[in-house]
Formats: structure tokens, C-alpha cells, sequence
């Protein structure tokens, strides 16, 4: 076998190509690089220099003291029989983290980065009207939205709640890892049920966001990396329209707002106006519907019924 790098990332993207996956090249330059355990940069350089990989580097996490190029082949057949990459490496990217991620958890995607950005940016406005924000993120995975929230906004106070047991068990897998050692927790993780969890905090939240299922029953996924891999817990929304496990979220937000705050939840792109009435009916104001990067409806907004004192702010306010 021809271990140089470019001799290796040309056969696996060939192969990976033929399999159907949408980004050969890319994938197979993730995956030697995390064999070799160094960046896509530092791979490049290496490729440039085109000298056979043989054993140099680390195992990329594998556990694997067979030569790199025959772990290299093993990954991109596991990648090639359409195994999420995410799951192959252990990781995956999320806003500027790097989070663990493996079967049992929704690997987060980055369309809901910008779901992230509107309570990042909710979260940054009432650090600095307020002196603090209350940040909670229902139905929370692998900890993706919080921890963005929680290491981005400082002076915010995030809680993250997840039902699921493998989930919850990779969301705070993160947390301890993102939390600075021997301080608390960036962020307060709670397992239990979004719809009643954080009694607590009720009406006392400014900001709450959510990634909860929402795939109608019958709207199975097409890409085998989410349709074969996915937890069907994380993916499907229950009721006719996917809206079911949603209605629970939104009212449990109208529970934990304060007056006047913020609600920003994602959706499919065909939910949009089934969303939005959705909302509207919980009892939030000024409901809109936001795009996501590449345009689509994908996310909704609104604030809680109700104003704090001296609150006239509007959603625009907000710089959602």
C-alpha cells in the first residue's frame, strides 16, 4: 500500500466519493489527520512534503498501534458505509468548540449555530442592561448550545436540561471538560423532563433557547448519517406535525421567562408558520421567523408575555 499522504487521501476519496458521501475530500482529510493526531493544516504541510505516513504521529484516539495507513482504511470504510464522521473521530465542531459527540447523542449541526447566535446575542444585551443573564437551553444534546452561550457571554448563567441517559451522560462529559478545573461547572446541567424541569428559576429567565425534536413522524431523513444514526428521541417531535415535544418546550418557556424575555427556538423549514402560530398561541409577543445561514426558515422568536419595568425594548432590540 502507498503510504504517502497524497497517495492515501486520493484513494479515500475515490472511495468515498463512489459511496455516496457529499464531501470526500474534506471527510478523508479529517479522518487521517485525526489518525495522525495533528490539524488539517499540519496535514497539508505533510502532504506537501509527501513522505510516507508509516507509523509517525499518534493514533488520533483509536487505541490502534497498526500502522497509520491501515487505521486511515478502516475509518473510511466504516465512513464509507455512511457512519457519521463525527462518530469516526469523536468530535465535532460547534461555534469555537470542540465537543465530544458518539452514538446516543444528536451531533450538532451547523446550521443551529446561528440559533445559538441569537441567545448569545439576547444573553450579551442584558449582561450589560442587567448585570447578568439567566440563560436556559431545553432539550440541550450534547451541551452545544449552552456551552456556546455559557463560554462566549461572560456574566451569563446558563442551565442546560437533556431527559435522554446517553445524552445527558455526553452533555456533561462536555461540561466537565469546557469547566476550568476545580472551579463550577460552566454550565448547571440538569437530566429531567424539559417541560417541568428548573421550577426554581421560574419567571426569572431572560433568554430561553432549544434544539428539540421536531421531525414529523412520517418525515424520516434522507441522509443515512441522521436517518441510521441519530437517536429517533432527539429526531422526531411526535403529533401529526412534529409539534408535540415543541408545544412542551414553549410552554415550559413561558413558565421559566420573566417578563419580556427571550424565546428562540429551532424548526424545520416547513414549520415556519405552524411555529409561529404555535407561539403566538403560548402567549409571546412580537413572534418572527429567522433564517439560518443559507436562508431558510429555521428557527422562531419571540418575547415572553408581559414587560419588566422600563422594558420598551422590541425583538430588533434584542439584535435578533
Amino acid at each position: 500500500m502507498d503510504q504517502r499522504p497524497t497517495a492515501l487521501l486520493r484513494t479515500a476519496s475515490s472511495t468515498l466519493a463512489a459511496a455516496g458521501v457529499p464531501s470526500p475530500r474534506v471527510d478523508a482529510e479529517v479522518l487521517l489527520a485525526h489518525v495522525l493526531g495533528v490539524d488539517r493544516a499540519e496535514l497539508r504541510r505533510l502532504a506537501v512534503l509527501d513522505d510516507p505516513v508509516g507509523n509517525k504521529g499518534s493514533d488520533g484516539g483509536t487505541g490502534d498501534s497498526a500502522p497509520v495507513a491501515e487505521v486511515f482504511a478502516r475509518l473510511v470504510e466504516r465512513r464509507a458505509r455512511r457512519e457519521p464522521l463525527q462518530h469516526l473521530t469523536g468530535r465535532a465542531a460547534f461555534r469555537y468548540l470542540e465537543l465530544h459527540v458518539g452514538p446516543g447523542v444528536f451531533v450538532p449541526r451547523p446550521e443551529t449555530e446561528e440559533v445559538a447566535q441569537v441567545a448569545v446575542d439576547a444573553a450579551v444585551v442584558s449582561v450589560r442592561e442587567r448585570g447578568s443573564a439567566v440563560v436556559v437551553d431545553l432539550c440541550a444534546g450534547s451541551g452545544a448550545i449552552a456551552l456556546a452561550v455559557a463560554t462566549e457571554v461572560p456574566g451569563a448563567s446558563v442551565h442546560a436540561v437533556e431527559l435522554d441517559e446517553q445524552a445527558h451522560s455526553w452533555a456533561a462529559r462536555n461540561v466537565a471538560r469546557l469547566s476550568p478545573g476545580g472551579a463550577a461547572s460552566v454550565v448547571h446541567l440538569v437530566r429531567g423532563d424539559a417541560r417541568t424541569a428548573l421550577g426554581a428559576l421560574d419567571g426569572t429567565v431572560d433568554v430561553v433557547v432549544s434544539n428539540p425534536p421536531y421531525v414529523p413522524p412520517g418525515a424520516v431523513p434522507h441522509d443515512p448519517e441522521v436517518a441510521d444514526h441519530d437517536p429517533p428521541v432527539a429526531l422526531y417531535g411526535l403529533g401529526g406535525d412534529g409539534l408535540e415535544v415543541p408545544r412542551g418546550v414553549t410552554a415550559a418557556a413561558v413558565r421559566l421567562l420573566r417578563p419580556g424575555g427571550l424565546y428562540v427556538m429551532e424548526h424545520a423549514e416547513v414549520q415556519a408558520e405552524a411555529a409561529r402560530s404555535m407561539v403566538a398561541a403560548a402567549g409571546f409577543a412580537e413572534v418572527r421567523t429567522r433564517q439560518d445561514l443559507t436562508g431558510r426558515p429555521r428557527m422562531v422568536v419571540g418575547r415572553a408575555p408581559g414587560r419588566a419595568p422600563g422594558d420598551v425594548r422590541t425583538v430588533t432590540d434584542w439584535g435578533v
